[in-house]
């Protein structure tokens, strides 16, 4: 094991033989590290955490940490962190609260990048992109292929819909739709469909093209959303994405972006 002598860990933590700690790394006790993971140097890390393999972890990032929630009171809840992720420097992700379920939990192959935080309870699914400064409050999920950009403040009990885009320095409050194009520049609104980032995803032309239907009827007709969803759903034939658009929508509670 490839360990540097300034660093610090705690007995009761398990780290893979195979993984590099760097520099002025501290690792304290209740954190199991998968193989093949990358401390880079002075990466701070609490338990309960459970870390996948061939994770990298860069310089002041703060991963495990007591949630920041004036409800907490010292419970040991949990950080589960898949495979595969590159977590980039200075940010910061916390474990969860009893009443939010008591797991923060990141998938796998996801970029989280400079200063971004994710808080308490948030359920982060594969392949996404943070971008700098990007920050979840509590209870945050975020669906596969979703981007979302640098500066963007999520708002608690969010659900940012899979292969969403949002655009840089959008407050996002409401729902971010599945697909979708969402940004600030007009105010906080939904553009239509990633139909660029669906054809990098491999989504074939009809199935962009049902989408695009179906955004057009949400977005860009005289219907409110319980009149454009009765429209789609008595057109029959709607597809497996068009169907979870809807599902999408009719599951929010706290209303989504158009």
């Amino acid at each position: 094991m490839s360990i540097h002598p300034t660093a610090i860990i705690d007995r009761k933590t398990k780290v893979d033989p195979s993984c590099k700690i760097g520099p002025y790394c501290v690792i304290g006790a209740d954190v199991e590290i998968g193989a093949d993971c990358h401390l880079v140097s002075h990466v701070a890390i609490e338990g309960p955490t459970k870390i996948g393999v061939d994770n990298a972890f860069f310089p002041f990032t703060s991963i495990g940490m007591a949630p920041q929630d004036i409800s907490y009171a010292g419970e040991p809840t949990c950080l589960e962190i898949g495979n595969h992720n590159k977590i980039r420097e200075f940010a910061t992700i916390n474990r969860g609260t009893v009443k939010g379920g008591g797991l923060t939990k990141i998938g796998d192959h996801n970029l989280i990048m400079a200063y971004t935080h994710i808080a308490h309870d948030c359920q982060i699914g594969n392949h996404i992109i943070m971008a700098n400064a990007a920050t979840l409050g509590g209870h945050v999920t975020v669906g596969d292929w979703a981007n979302v950009g640098a500066l963007c403040p999520i708002h608690h009990f969010v659900r940012i819909g899979a292969y969403s885009i949002i655009g840089g320095g959008t407050t996002i409050t409401k729902d971010v739709l599945p697909f979708s194009k969402t940004s600030a520049e007009r105010g906080t609104s939904a553009y239509g469909l990633n139909a660029i980032g669906l054809e990098r995803r491999g989504f074939s032309k009809e199935r962009i093209k049902k989408l695009h239907h179906a955004y057009r009827v949400l977005l860009a007709s005289k219907l409110n959303t319980t009149q454009a969803l009765e429209k789609l759903k008595s057109e029959g034939d709607l597809g497996v994405d068009v169907a979870t658009l809807i599902e999408f929508i009719e599951a929010s509670e706290r209303g989504v972006v158009k």
